[in-house]
């Protein structure tokens, strides 16, 4: 196949697509939940077909029609589920489920791409040497078995947000009272605020004090008919042709959302009227859009790209090579 594509403008109106991220959350709270919960708008993507799969095989009861997900919540970690959950690439799966599957004692197989299992597990590791969880990773694969403790955690705030959100699924279902302590650097602070608010909405209460979370424990999620909302990330990317001349107007967006990517409006501003640094640590996936933007618009100095080498390919790298 070929593809001719000449110089043009984009003219129209386009809804954003739903969020992935709010998705995700949506789901695992669903299937963590009494009675059914609904979950509309949902863009079946490779990522969030990896986390229906290991929630039903953790026992949830999970339906589609269209984008709509029908979901019987499963209680954990009292149930017999299957033993191996399939994350296929999806290091959010992988990483929202770990803790999960630290819940009951028994025996889990955590599956996923080579590449999957390049991605830092180091924080879960720590947790399960010191509480005597087993914990074998191989190329393509993590075994836990052990039953996961309530107590203080102290999670660096550097490497990844998807740790802190993958205990906060987990900590309320455990016996006692549990806080977790975030090490500065807190990056990707918007994304844990996404889970709480998550977490809230489906009966979970998480009291924050600056860079601490308190979380008790014995809670019981409770069934939602929820909506997903527009994605700001995808947003973005549509919002960078009016940055080359083209007229595009983006639907479906809540302006009262808290998705960090939000702050792409204010960053694409910066890139055209400051020579400041923009410092993308609490919005990577901004990343590889905003470089765009600055090359079409005279340039950009950017910090906090450290990140931007862990996702699920080296995306500073790639987009040196395209630009």
């Amino acid at each position: 196949m070929k593809v001719i594509i000449k110089p043009s403008k984009t003219v129209g109106r386009v809804a954003a697509p739903p969020s992935k991220s709010m998705a995700h959350r949506y789901l695992i709270c669903a299937g963590l939940s009494f009675g059914e919960s609904t979950v509309r708008n949902i863009a079946l993507s490779k990522d969030i077909e990896a986390t229906i799969d290991c929630l039903r095989a953790l026992g949830a009861d999970i339906r589609l029609d269209g984008d709509t997900a029908y979901i019987k919540g499963v209680e954990l970690p009292n149930n017999t589920p299957l033993s191996v959950l399939f994350c296929n690439e999806s290091g959010s799966t992988l990483r929202f489920f770990a803790p999960l599957c630290m819940l009951s004692g028994e025996k889990y197989v955590l599956r996923g791409s080579e590449y999957l299992f390049t991605r830092p597990l180091s924080v879960y590791e720590d947790i399960a040497e010191k509480q005597g969880i087993r914990f074998d990773k191989t190329s393509n694969s993590l075994t836990v078995q052990g039953r996961l403790k309530s107590g203080i955690y102290e999670v660096p705030g550097n490497i990844s947000s998807q740790f802190i959100s993958g205990l906060l699924f987990a900590l309320p279902l455990l016996e006692g009272d549990s806080v977790i302590r975030v090490l500065p650097p807190f990056e990707s602070r918007p994304y844990i605020d996404m889970t709480v608010e998550v977490l809230n909405g489906f009966g979970i209460t998480v009291r924050q004090d600056g860079d601490t979370y308190y979380i008790s424990g014995d809670q019981s999620y409770l069934s939602c008919d929820i909506t997903v909302e527009g994605d700001w990330s995808n947003a973005a990317f549509f919002e960078a042709l009016n940055y080359a001349g083209s007229n595009v107007e983006i639907e479906g967006l809540n302006d009262a959302s808290l998705q960090g990517d939000k702050v792409y409006k204010i960053l694409y501003k910066k890139i055209i009227t400051d020579d400041d640094v923009i410092d993308i640590s609490d919005c990577p996936d901004l990343g590889p859009v905003l470089f765009a933007v600055a090359a079409l618009r005279g340039g950009g100095r950017f910090s906090g790209t450290r990140r931007l080498r862990m996702k699920e390919s080296d995306r500073a790298e790639a987009m040196r090579e395209e630009l």
